[in-house]
């Protein structure tokens, strides 16, 4: 069935149920950022394939609305489908919900899954659309009726992470919920998101892509922890424990009717940012609110002592990886054909023979030249550029392992350099470096340090479109908040314990793309009268090249800092590769 056999389809369906406009998200009831097949509905309606995107349908229009990332890959996705691009971010493109104000009547009605939505999204929609006196029904299923085919929700079974890896059981975590929960004056808690059901039954699963997670729910109330999942996923000894720990099972697909059914008295905490529209209005009318962070949300962000050993342990393994396999592409590029797609491969299968690797932990961008330039560059086999034995090659790629997620980026130079693109890798990583060695005092937020890494490049008229720092799961969503590093200030302070990534970046359309991204940690660094200080600690282990660097744009701090950081590298990663790869390294690592 072609996309616009399926507009027609939806469209009559609209008519059927009277609802004048549909609102199809990305999303899937758990808000996750990769979904599960099952839930891509956006992409079956519309044919466009990139994770982020709203397609809204009128009876007589169609939209998708994307950020910059796609522009290009909807542009060719959407020929002929009926569907328009609105470029999210560009002048004179207006938001969809003020689109739909401008393309409806008063009194029309706008469908949306409230499932694929967030509390705080939905409320914001149904603001703007009430001003035009437009009503939001956020109890349009319209893909459980017109959806041919549909995906059934993946059935693999789920297995324990050590506690030699999280450093906390599942009782301990149980306990210090129910401690903040009473802090909050909670009697019950409710667990919407599958990176936050993992890290709190320390389960990981394979339900999604790139995230070791699976479909769950989970509410914990002061004498009772009520999980929602299909049984079998779990193993018969698994749901012993659990039993034995009080975690009371049930079907995943009651958890709506469970809650509906929620004693009155009760004061239930909601976080609206990662709680979908549904839950809050399924709640009992007479249940109280309790809106704030989930708290898992921050009790995961800061990582406890054995997690950040662990992910150091990751490190090491993914810097074998990464070492192995700069090693081959320097010793091949000019000799084999060798194409962003098959690059991307290799870097993934010397990933796949380190010991406890789980998959990559997104869709590796691989760009070559101008391709670099295109921030989250999709490539595929048939269209993948040839890498030549000159200019500029970046490629942003990451890990799963049981010690933790890994998200790396590196712009190689695969030959000779023009001027202009030495001084952009320079800038690159002056920036990154400036981010790097920051102190700052405790309750910095990321919007105070984010200068630091666009400073150099600044004062030369550069600028990039993108956040500098994410906050990333251990064994988890390489994604992961509250902490963030950008121009926007979310108001999440920088504490212990907290792994953020550090990536700043310079796009020149057509030319290249520079982006240098390490982890890092954030630790104390001194207590003085002033109040206590903290740092950031590289946790990446990975040669930055050398070759692409203009010498004469370097402070002797940073340059300092670079053979600091290529000494260390040295030590942790060359005890563990073959001989030809540790005097490869060597070179790579030695002081400028």
């Amino acid at each position: 069935m072609s996309t616009p056999d399926r507009l027609f389809k939806i469209r009559s369906h609209m008519a059927t149920i009277g609802v004048d406009a549909c609102i199809i998200t990305s999303a899937d009831p758990h808000l996750s950022e990769y979904p599960a097949s099952h839930w891509k509905f956006r992409q079956w309606i519309s044919g466009f394939t990139g994770s982020a995107g709203t397609v809204v349908i009128t009876n007589e229009l169609a939209g998708l609305w994307t950020d910059s990332r796609y522009f290009l890959q909807a542009e060719q996705q959407l020929t002929d489908s009926g569907i328009d691009l609105f470029k999210m971010g560009e002048p004179g493109v207006p938001e969809f919900k003020d689109w739909l104000t401008q393309e409806l009547h008063q009194g029309s009605v706008v469908g949306v899954n409230g499932k694929t939505m967030t509390v705080n999204d939905f409320r914001n929609l149904a603001k703007t659309l009430k001003k035009a006196d437009i009503r939001l029904d956020a109890k349009l299923f319209i893909e459980d009726d017109i959806w041919e085919g549909r995906p059934i929700i993946p059935e693999e079974g789920v297995f324990e992470l050590d506690i030699k890896h999280t450093g906390l059981s599942r009782l301990e975590k149980i306990e210090a919920i129910r401690q903040e929960m009473k802090t909050q004056g909670a009697t019950h808690y409710i667990v919407n998101t599958l990176d936050e059901v993992a890290w709190l039954l320390n389960f990981r699963g394979s339900d999604v892509k790139f995230n070791p997670v699976f479909h769950a729910y989970v509410i914990i109330s002061n004498n009772q922890v009520s999980l929602f999942i299909d049984p079998h996923k779990l193993t018969s000894s698994i749901g012993k424990q659990l039993a034995q720990e009080d975690v009371k099972i049930f079907i995943y697909d009651e958890f709506y009717n469970f809650i509906k059914d929620m004693p009155p008295l009760s004061k239930v905490l909601v976080d609206p940012a990662r709680t979908n529209s549904a839950v809050y209005s399924f709640l009992p009318q007479q249940c109280t609110r309790l809106e704030n962070t989930s708290i898992i949300t921050n009790l995961k962000a800061q990582k406890n002592k054995v997690e950040v050993e662990n992910f150091r342990k990751a490190m090491v393994k993914d810097g074998v990886a990464m070492a192995n396999f700069l090693y081959w592409l320097d010793n091949t590029i000019g000799k084999e054909d060798i194409t962003e797609h098959s690059a991307a491969e290799k870097l993934s299968t010397f990933r796949s023979e380190q010991e406890n690797f789980h998959g990559e932990s997104f869709n590796t961008i691989s760009g070559y030249a101008g391709n670099g330039a295109i921030v989250h560059y999709a490539v595929n086999k048939e269209t993948a550029a040839q890498l030549q034995p000159q200019g500029l090659y970046l490629i942003d790629s990451g890990g799963q392992y049981s010690e933790g997620t890994t998200d790396i980026t590196r712009t190689i130079a695969l030959g000779e350099l023009s001027k202009e693109e030495k001084t952009d890798f320079t800038l690159v990583l002056k920036g990154h470096i400036g981010l790097d060695k920051a102190v700052f005092p405790t309750g910095t937020r990321g919007v105070h340090l984010d200068i630091l890494a666009r400073q150099a490049m600044w004062q030369h008229g550069i600028n990039y479109g993108h956040g500098t720092g994410h906050g990333i799961g251990h064994f988890l969503c390489v994604h992961e908040g509250p902490q963030s590093i950008r121009p926007q200030d979310n108001g999440v302070e920088i504490k212990e314990g907290m792994i953020s990534s550090n990536e700043p970046g310079i796009y020149k359309s057509g030319k290249h793309g520079v982006r240098i991204e390490n982890l890092i940690l954030t630790v104390n660094d001194k207590t003085t009268d002033f109040g206590s200080f903290l740092k950031f600690e590289t946790l990446t282990l990975c040669p930055i090249d050398t070759r692409a660097i203009d010498i004469n744009l370097l402070n002797e701090d940073e340059t300092a800092w670079l053979n600091n950081y290529h000494q260390k590298v040295y030590e942790l990663i060359a005890p563990l590769l073959e001989k030809d790869v540790k005097e490869w390294l060597k070179n790579s690592t030695k002081g400028i």
